[in-house]
């Protein structure tokens, strides 16, 4: 005997709970998507979905999950999607959920709020052809390869690579004026303004128009409960440097260099930022500190010991101590698995540069606490 249909479909809506968003990364049944259920006699499934967007560029995935799941039902032996669309009021209200409730008020950049528990490390250079991004787009793979949830800003808008260094392609997709980001490898959130310009186009604005893109990334895209989000800065300490410090100072610095002197006084500059905006500087960076030879030796191509001359520097000039966090070594498949869109950290674990990589992100890979609404275990003198 058959269960009912109302238990059938109240089944089939509770195994959909398992099915998430694959953008927004919710239940779908959460965010208002699952619109009709119906488990008819024959035991086909016939379920109706909202996309957030008509065009949604992942809809076989979900037709993939939402078939298993339901399926998985003891008495449905087919499933029948009808994909439909949702209206300008639903997303407003899916908008609203997904910010708070704060509907169509002013975004607001979560992680400069008191609250926040995302970790953001702004990574910098005094000069360009540091391997900054490199070193980037491999700390945010390793971080995500430990579990935790990371999302990652290309402020380089001159000289934006990160998509293509974590292989991404898709672009964003758009609810009523959020930005869901596209995800590389491990759920890994991306971000760059090479997602918004046609082709490899050239980037040409100024300050104002910097500070505006830089904002719209941290405010108007839906990053979620990111663990660490990583911003790769461009080079030098101009406007979007500055635009950072204002709109996020609890970010702290990795400066990244080589071992060359004249590319470790330009990159003091780029760390002694700092000092004006009051933001911490969590470490040094050394890339590209050594070749090794096939004897074992190592030929130290752009010379030796800039990356700790940079961390004393500016140790001395902040007066607290800013740490050499590594130094990684010169290995042409670090360049060529960028290329591929694949991090060495997870192409080649058990290279030099993997290795000296991985030893940085495990000083970066904590979360931060949040004390708000917690008892301290304080006591008054006396008591």
């Amino acid at each position: 005997m058959s269960a009912p249909a109302t238990t059938l479909n109240d089944a089939v809506r509770a195994a959909l709970a398992s099915v998430q968003d694959p953008e927004i990364r919710r239940p779908i049944t959460d965010l208002g998507m699952v619109e009709s259920v119906d488990v008819g006699a024959d035991g086909v499934a016939r379920i109706g979905i909202l996309l957030t967007v008509s065009g949604c560029p992942l809809k076989d995935k979900l037709r993939a999950d939402i078939t298993a799941a339901a399926t998985s039902v003891d008495g449905v032996r087919a499933v029948e999607i009808d994909f439909g669309a949702m209206t300008q009021d639903q997303r407003q209200a899916l908008q609203a959920k997904l910010r708070g409730g704060s509907g169509g008020a002013e975004p607001v950049i979560p992680f400069a709020q008191p609250g926040s528990r995302t970790r953001v490390y702004a990574v910098a250079s005094g000069k360009g052809g540091v391997g900054k991004s490199s070193v980037t787009v491999n700390l945010a793979a390793s971080l995500a390869a430990r579990g935790l949830s990371v999302g990652v800003v290309d402020a380089d808008i001159y000289g934006h690579s990160v998509p293509r260094m974590l292989g991404v392609e898709g672009g964003p997709t758009k609810v009523q004026d959020m930005i869901m980001p596209p995800q590389a490898v491990h759920g890994i959130k991306v971000i760059s303004i090479g997602m918004f310009t046609p082709g490899n186009a050239a980037v040409v604005w100024r300050g104002p128009m910097l500070h505006r893109a830089l904002q719209q990334f941290l405010a108007d895209v839906f990053w979620g409960d990111v663990d660490v989000l990583l911003l790769d800065l461009p080079p030098g300490t101009g406007d979007v440097a500055i635009s950072l410090a204002q709109l996020l100072p609890s970010a702290e610095i990795l400066v990244v260099t080589t071992p060359q002197t004249a590319a470790a006084e330009v990159a003091e500059r780029a760390g002694a930022i700092a000092l004006n905006t009051h933001q911490r500087v969590v470490g040094v960076i050394e890339n590209m500190s050594w070749l090794e030879l096939p004897d074992g030796t190592r030929m130290e191509v752009f010379g030796a010991g800039g990356g700790q001359t940079v961390a004393d520097s500016l140790s001395r000039s902040i007066g607290a101590t800013v740490p050499l966090l590594g130094q990684i070594p010169l290995d042409p498949r670090l360049r060529e698995n960028g290329d591929v869109g694949t991090p060495i950290v997870l192409a080649e674990p058990t290279s030099g540069a993997a290795t000296a990589l991985e030893s940085i992100a495990d000083r970066l890979a904590v979360r931060k606490e949040n004390i708000v609404g917690r008892s301290l275990g304080l006591k008054p003198a006396g008591r």
